[in-house]
């Protein structure tokens, strides 16, 4: 989240910027899907996050009057290449078996209200002809998730298609609110998810070949603290990103600049998950923000762009709220690449330590040689 950073009073931001802030092509609003006109060089699978055309966005079918159905913006998505402050989306990334004796089946939530998954059945509704295996060409066809398999027969499992487990628009204000305010925001997330894998397990409405396959599954029960097999780790994809001397952008993950500072390398596509879900041009419900593009090879990631500018602070590395924009941090935003930019930390921070100097003030080629000791990355072969 970058409290810490957020603390200090170091510049940041959050959200998307626009495309022309810093030259970029992938940040921004995604309305008109700019994104898949790059000629191949976006994955196709943005479009398989999004609804099958023609479902319908209010109360009552075709009735403005009605008002629009749960978790539906009234607002225009903003022109493609704006910026803006909205969040991609979070959710849970849940562990799920099909081991009788280990799973724990979806309950429905106490509060649950069938009106939030109204998108959910209407997009099944929708498919072309009824045959819903048709509805996607990405993963499995009919089940809007995705299930990795993992050790012991149980799941990572994460959101795929147009409704799923992402809780598209409903994050806005978690960057900048209380812990209080947050943990809000985490519980009406987890009450969501729980009313989803509900839903397709078990609801009348969704077709029977799918709860079939749901219902096999559920959480585990030794998995989490929890009697109910569910984690208490939302998560959280994006939030505050510092602004320093040093800002990584899609020209760096595309290697058309290269930081002569590293101290780590990216390698994943640049990457967002949807930010809102609106109403079409054409009257239909459509989610926006998904951009999914890969990178030629693996770039280094700038020294500066983990420590503040030094009239901000001297004392403070940011290896995971780093200085990049949002779709740069797309690419950065992995686990492996945090460990790494956090071991590289940890280095630079000893040296400033032991020479009583500022971080900003570190020797690079110092802090080079330290980090190829330790076995750290910091070029490519085909980069040279």
């Amino acid at each position: 989240e970058g409290d810490l950073m957020a603390a200090a009073k170091v510049s940041y931001t959050y959200g998307r910027e626009s495309n022309q802030e810093y030259g970029e092509t992938l940040n921004g609003v995604q309305a008109n899907r700019i994104n898949l006109s790059l000629k191949g060089r976006v994955s196709k699978n943005a479009w398989n996050h999004n609804f099958v055309p023609g479902v319908d966005p209010y109360v009552v079918k075709g009735d403005k009057s009605s008002g629009l159905l749960p978790f539906i913006s009234s607002e225009k998505p903003g022109l493609d290449g704006s910026g803006d402050k909205k969040i991609q989306a979070f959710c849970f990334r849940m562990t799920l078996t099909d081991h009788p004796e280990n799973r724990i089946p979806f309950e429905k939530p106490t509060h649950y209200n069938e009106l939030d998954y109204e998108l959910l059945f209407r997009n099944y509704e929708a498919a072309p002809n009824g045959r819903i295996e048709e509805m996607y060409d990405y993963g499995d066809p009919i089940l809007p998730w995705i299930n990795a398999k993992m050790p012991n027969r149980k799941t990572d499992t994460n959101n795929q298609k147009g409704f799923s487990t992402d809780f598209i628009g409903q994050n806005y204000h978690y960057p900048e609110a209380s812990y209080e305010k947050r943990e809000e925001i985490i519980e009406k997330h987890l009450a969501y998810q729980k009313g989803l894998m509900w839903t397709l397990a078990y609801h009348p409405r969704i077709p029977e070949k799918v709860r079939e396959q749901v219902s096999k599954w559920g959480t585990c029960k030794d998995e989490y603290d929890g009697k109910d097999g569910w984690q208490q780790q939302l998560y959280i994809r994006e939030a505050r990103r510092m602004v320093s001397d040093y800002v990584m952008t899609q020209r760096n993950c595309e290697g058309i600049e290269m930081a002569k500072d590293a101290v780590g390398l990216g390698a994943y596509g640049m990457d967002s998950h949807h930010t809102q879900r609106y109403v079409d041009v054409n009257g239909y419900v459509q989610n926006e923000g998904n951009v999914e593009c890969g990178v030629q090879s693996p770039y280094p990631i700038s020294y500066r762009s983990i420590i503040p500018r030094q009239t901000e602070c001297t004392n403070l590395l940011v290896p995971v709220c780093l200085s990049a924009t949002h779709i740069a941090f797309g690419s950065i935003r992995m686990e492996p690449v945090f460990m790494v930019l956090g071991q590289s930390s940890a280095i630079a921070a000893s040296i400033a330590i032991d020479r009583g100097i500022a971080l900003q003030e570190v020797p690079y080629q110092e802090l080079r040689k330290a980090l190829l000791h330790y076995d750290q990355r910091l070029e490519w072969a085909g980069n040279k």
